[in-house]
């Protein structure tokens, strides 16, 4: 049994990051997530509070991070160690006597904040990891070589005329049946054929 567990942990400290951001509940953090999509590589960043910290020391750490967006609550879940999580910065750490903060899911507005610690923002930012970093750098450079300005407009240009084409088409089948309707009436108000007996 000892031999099996140490062979996980090897393997296990083999994919760990060699330092993360000691983050835990109430903090408020920026989590730098590297996208993919389709063919194309790009950085998202999201911010919010830290609700919880899950298996924390282990190669499955992971935390949940929640924000208001357009009045409606949204919660991501990031694993510490993976290596699309480029880098996590901690904004703000706030007082809290729990782990798990499912409580602030009800609550909105001034209940909804908490009170803010000190703490030596530099020194719990100050963990560096030069491959994350590098892939953070490579991605924003292709970024800037990818845009082209003109394509770019372009592009703006057909999703506008593409946008208008559908919301014209609603208006014409509207108008047309508008124009329908005036000659069924008619028709169903015309002379009643007389019976045959």
């Amino acid at each position: 049994m000892g031999l099996m567990s140490s062979v996980a942990q090897q393997i296990e400290e083999k994919y760990k990051k060699k330092a993360v951001v000691d983050i835990r509940s109430g903090d408020t953090a920026r989590v730098h997530q590297e996208v993919r999509e389709g063919g194309k590589e790009r950085i998202q960043i999201f911010e919010g509070l830290v609700l919880r910290v899950t298996r924390r020391g282990s190669l499955s750490a992971s935390f949940t991070v929640r924000r208001i967006t357009s009045g409606v609550g949204v919660e991501k879940t990031y694993l510490i160690h993976s290596p699309n999580i480029l880098k996590i910065e901690i904004a703000k750490r706030s007082k809290v006597r729990r782990n798990y903060l499912t409580y602030m899911r009800e609550l909105t507005g001034k209940s909804a904040r908490l009170s803010g610690v000190d703490f030596d923002r530099q020194a719990v930012n100050a963990i560096r990891d030069e491959a994350a970093e590098a892939e953070e750098a490579k991605i924003h450079d292709k970024q800037v070589e990818a845009y082209d300005p003109e394509a770019a407009k372009a592009e703006k240009e057909q999703e506008k005329s593409e946008a208008e084409a559908a919301t014209s088409e609603p208006k014409k089948a509207e108008a047309q049946m508008l124009e329908e309707q005036p000659k069924e009436r008619a028709e169903a108000k015309g002379p009643a054929e007389p019976q045959t007996q």
